[in-house]
């Protein structure tokens, strides 16, 4: 039987407490389901987000548990975390700024640049309601993919930009009246 590490805890806690939230705290404090059809159209619930996330996170806990499971056990102990770790830490969280920046930025600034009226009006129009997403996704899954790789490529970024676009389609092109984020709260 395989000893009991680190990351096989923190998957099953992942697990746990994602199976947790997805079947006791959703439905309890959600109004609507995950769709809902409303005078023949469907739109999206208040559950959509959550479900989507905790569904991630079940699998992104049963893939850390299982390979935690069946990888041999080599004797040695993990080190703390040294300056190469923190380096890493400080650049992921540096990737993650600049696209959260990009995303909710992107949309209002070339709107003010642009255009008389402002981003207000725009938000829920074509291209000015995929910007920031699209803008800020490339920028995390391009950085994501070119930090994994350890090189800079224009694959990257643009893998990057066909999963932010495909996402974006994802959710707004099945629902009339849905802003995809930031634009709810510009």
């Amino acid at each position: 039987m395989p000893r009991l590490t680190a990351d096989l805890v923190l998957g099953l806690a992942a697990l746990a407490l994602a199976l947790a939230a997805l079947l006791l705290w959703l439905p309890a404090d959600t109004g609507s389901g995950i769709v809902e059809r409303i005078r023949g159209q469907y739109r999206i619930g208040d559950a959509m987000g959550p479900a989507v996330t905790f569904g991630i996170l079940i699998l992104a806990g049963l893939v850390l548990a299982i390979e935690a499971w069946h990888k041999p056990v080599s004797g040695q102990r993990p080190s703390g975390l040294g300056r190469a770790q923190l380096g890493f830490l400080l650049l992921l969280f540096v990737i993650f700024l600049i696209s959260l920046l990009a995303m909710r930025w992107t949309g209002p600034a070339l709107a003010s640049l642009l255009t008389e009226g402002g981003y207000r009006s725009l938000r829920a129009s074509l291209p000015w309601k995929y910007l920031g997403y699209v803008t800020g996704g490339t920028i995390l899954v391009g950085s994501l993919i070119a930090l994994a790789e350890r090189r800079l490529s224009v694959r990257a970024f643009v893998i990057g930009f066909l999963a932010a676009l495909l996402l974006a389609m994802f959710y707004d092109l099945p629902f009339k009246d849905f802003l995809l984020p930031p634009n709810g709260d510009v």
